[in-house]
């Protein structure tokens, strides 16, 4: 129950603030956690993935990221065109996931799910863009369970269940309309009304309505604070073998000057932001490509069964050093 609890307690509270103020909370929680959080989540899919994202592989990935970056950037003066680009640099990024994860059928399968899956994305784009940013805030269930691997029997369970509930049976209550005494209070129904635009950018599907961009804006603001919760806090106190295994691949950046790096530069994102958010924002938004792609291809990995394997190879790169794996110690008591 030790790395159960801080979840339930985190969740109410996520739940409790993006019910109450769900475009406060987007907003201050992006300018407050929006960069650490990009820093401290590459140092640890980086870390105990380094078996998969190293060699040829990672410069295929950067320089596909790289594209998408530039995509982003150019979007905001040339629009939609920007934008169909990225879609299909992105599937080019799930594409080299699964080349370097698949062979004979099993790949040409995927490659062609890829090729459907993009010609419906281009076809609407706006759906894409929207499940993109509900899927980056999702996708640390998947980190959760395999870390959770290492927990004992029972402590797994209800961790893992645990990690379902917030992940997706409270979104989903949200948006069957469980909350909408608080969720969709006049106020928050009067910031959307006749301005459809505005619900496409907070993550609600195009041309929805007053009531269920709120819901959609609840579940995103909730979501996001939770994501910044398990990046910024739980996986750097829980896992810190990534961190170990990070630092060896990039020895400048030991210890606290992480968390230094990823200060340092929200502080300068957040004058920005201060000065002109939506170009701050649109900025945050191009550089934050590198870790929002760089999940999906581990995400592949452990989903075909090929990282969750690899990832014991930090496992016992570290134990070989004398320290025990993080999940396990964690619970024992030992750090």
């Amino acid at each position: 129950m030790k790395v159960t609890l801080p979840f339930v307690a985190a969740a109410a509270a996520a739940l409790a603030v993006a019910l109450g103020a769900p475009l406060a909370t987007t907003v201050l929680g992006l300018i407050a956690f929006g960069v650490l959080h990009n820093v401290l989540e590459l140092r640890y899919v980086a870390g105990r993935f380094a078996p998969v994202l190293n060699g040829r592989f990672l410069a295929v990935l950067f320089g596909l990221i790289s594209a998408i970056v530039l995509c982003r950037i150019a979007a905001m003066f040339v629009g939609q065109p920007a934008r169909d680009a990225e879609i299909l640099v992105g599937y080019a990024v799930l594409a080299a996931g699964c080349a370097h994860a698949l062979r004979g059928w099993l790949l040409a399968g995927a490659g062609g799910i890829l090729t459907v899956a993009a010609a419906v994305s281009l076809t609407w784009p706006g759906y894409h863009f929207v499940v993109l940013a509900h899927l980056h805030n999702v996708v640390p269930l998947f980190f959760l369970w395999e870390w959770a691997a290492a927990l004992p029997a029972a402590t797994r369970r209800w961790f893992r269940a645990v990690q379902v509930g917030w992940v997706l049976v409270v979104p989903a209550a949200v948006l069957a309309g469980a909350f909408d005494v608080s969720a969709v209070s006049p106020s928050t129904v009067a910031a959307f009304a006749g301005d459809p635009a505005k619900i496409v950018a907070l993550s609600a599907p195009p041309g929805s309505d007053a009531s269920v961009g709120a819901r959609f804006l609840v579940v995103f603001a909730f979501l996001q604070t939770m994501h910044y919760f398990v990046w910024v806090w739980f996986l750097p106190r829980y896992a810190p073998d990534a961190a170990r295994a990070f630092e060896r691949r990039v020895p400048w950046l030991r210890g606290p000057r992480a968390w230094v790096l990823g200060a340092g530069l929200g502080l300068a994102l957040g004058v920005l932001f201060a000065v002109d958010y939506a170009s701050g924002r649109a900025l945050y938004s191009a550089f934050a490509s590198y870790h929002a792609y760089v999940e999906f291809p581990v995400l592949l990995a452990l989903l075909l069964g090929a990282g969750a394997a690899r990832s014991q190879l930090v496992f016992r790169e570290t134990a070989s050093g004398g320290q025990p794996p993080a999940a396990v110690s964690t619970v024992t008591g030992d750090h």
